[in-house]
């Protein structure tokens, strides 16, 4: 049997698989049934837990649809919280290898001893089309795109994967329409997840994530990430104050340096279960 735990960010759903204490990471298509909420466990992915050479572990990830995007944020803080759980780490920082690099994840303990938060550096905000990726030349913001006979204003940036932020009513049913039809944009060619964000003030942004791979979920921490950082370069929300993201599942805190060099998101995970699956 192979043991696993269940975990989530604001319901934002993963199982952690350890591949360095008798786990393995599964296949994409094994990825997909575990995922899958009638004939597996359920999750919007899977975090593996490896060895690294550059950090202390390294998180691989899948999406429910079996892609494996670079980075998750809520993910992060899940993996961390496990990690640190089993005693496998000293000190109250550690640094986790992922498909964005190493990142430096800072945790805040509760009375009990248990993680209750995870403030983890995201690492820097990323506009060249050519990196997000993007198709075509400089940058995105705040530009026009065209979908069929719609047309929409946007701001395409990475922060860790490839977000596109529209300054919108973060409204469920619009963001699963804008999602549906914006994630395989023909300008995106590793698709792209898309945020519809509501600035309601200077320190405050309600938003709705699409997330490519997964559709509609209850938070995402990349698009909180992206969206605060979207808001600050149109000028709608502070630089290097820590602004408050409302998502369905519950807020992420959020702090753009204005030099767009590092991104800072803080927010809760919380094991839910633990298990074993057959091999």
């Amino acid at each position: 049997m192979i043991p696993f735990r269940k975990y989530h960010g604001l319901g934002n759903d993963f199982m952690v698989i350890d591949a360095t204490r008798g786990g393995l990471l599964v296949d994409s298509d094994k990825a997909k049934l575990l995922c899958n909420r009638h004939f597996g466990v359920g999750a919007d992915g899977i975090l593996t837990v490896l060895p690294s050479e550059s950090g202390a572990y390294r998180m691989h990830i899948y999406n429910a649809d079996g892609s494996a995007p670079e980075m998750c944020g809520n993910g992060i803080r899940c993996f961390v919280k496990y990690i640190v759980e089993e005693g496998r780490v000293e000190g109250d920082e550690v640094k986790i290898e992922t498909g964005r690099g190493v990142l430096t994840c800072q945790f805040q303990l509760d009375q009990t001893g248990k993680v209750e938060t995870v403030t983890v550096n995201m690492g820097p905000v990323i506009l060249e089309r050519s990196e997000i990726p993007m198709v075509g030349e400089g940058r995105c913001v705040q530009q026009d795109i065209e979908s069929g006979d719609l047309r929409f204003n946007v701001t395409a940036l990475s922060v860790g994967t490839p977000h596109l932020v529209l300054f919108e009513d973060a409204d469920i049913s619009m963001a699963r329409k804008r999602g549906a039809l914006l994630e395989t944009h023909p300008l995106f060619p590793e698709r792209v997840n898309v945020d519809l964000a509501t600035v309601s003030s200077r320190q405050e942004i309600d938003l709705v994530v699409w997330e490519r791979g997964c559709g509609i979920t209850k938070a995402c921490g990349t698009g909180a990430c992206a969206s605060a950082a979207a808001s600050a370069i149109a000028g709608k929300v502070d630089f290097d104050t820590e602004i408050k993201v409302n998502l369905p599942g519950g807020s992420l805190f959020v702090r753009v340096t204005k030099d767009l060099s590092s991104v800072w998101m803080r927010g809760p995970a919380t094991e839910v279960f633990k298990g074993e699956l057959p091999t």
